[in-house]
């Protein structure tokens, strides 16, 4: 295990044209770029669409940029915070057209291979009540600290802040959150500490996170 290359090694050589090695990188992390996107967007479908179009921006700009330390997660989740912002404000644009129209009943979906992920983006959803009444620069410090288990100095990177920045910011988060929740709810409720899957695989509401490495 000591002896595997770093991700910054890796992004060496996809730079000088060694696509596999850029396939490892995405072998290692999307997984845990998956898991984020699922818990800011509780849709299973739009977390692997959003995945996908962060390692496509990485793969776009590899030439470009190079991961800050040995893992390119950081930088990964930081990508993943910016697709996450430009869909937010295209679905409030998307949202205020739909508004103007009438509304059309959902058809149930027949497939059973779904059902778990339906409830467990029921049970995300409802997380996300709480959380999205932060501040989107709360709810991004949360999902990365939190959620994601970035260390502060990763989550530095990732959101472009100081280190003193994001331990501040955490801080008032939790603070917040706490106040929402037990408003909420009349009591105080901590956050779950991971509810995702491997895209494409079927898993069971607000279990332990998955292994991210």
């Amino acid at each position: 295990m000591d002896n595997l290359p770093t991700d910054a090694e890796l992004w060496r050589r996809a730079v000088d044209g060694d696509t596999e090695a850029f396939g490892v990188i995405f072998d290692r992390h999307a997984r845990a770029v998956y898991n984020h996107c699922f818990r800011r967007t509780a849709d299973w479908s739009e977390a692997e669409d959003i995945t996908s179009v962060v390692f496509l921006e990485a793969w776009r700009r590899h030439g470009e940029l190079s991961p800050e330390r040995d893992s390119a997660l950081p930088w990964l989740l930081g990508v993943a915070n910016n697709v996450l912002r430009n869909r937010y404000r295209a679905k409030r644009s998307h949202r205020d057209a739909l508004d103007r129209m009438p509304a059309l009943s959902a058809e149930p979906d027949p497939a059973d291979d779904i059902a778990g992920r339906i409830d467990d983006e029921h049970q995300m959803r409802r997380v996300l009540v709480a959380v999205n009444r932060l501040p989107l620069a709360d709810q991004e410090i949360l999902s990365l600290c939190v959620w994601a288990g970035l260390s502060y100095d990763d989550a530095a990177i990732a959101l472009g802040l100081s280190v003193g920045t994001v331990r501040s910011r955490l801080s008032r988060a939790r603070v917040r959150l706490r106040e929402l929740t037990a408003s909420f709810r009349g009591e105080a409720r901590e956050l779950p500490a991971g509810t995702a899957h491997r895209p494409g695989e079927r898993h069971t509401a607000l279990r332990p996170p998955v292994e991210e490495s």
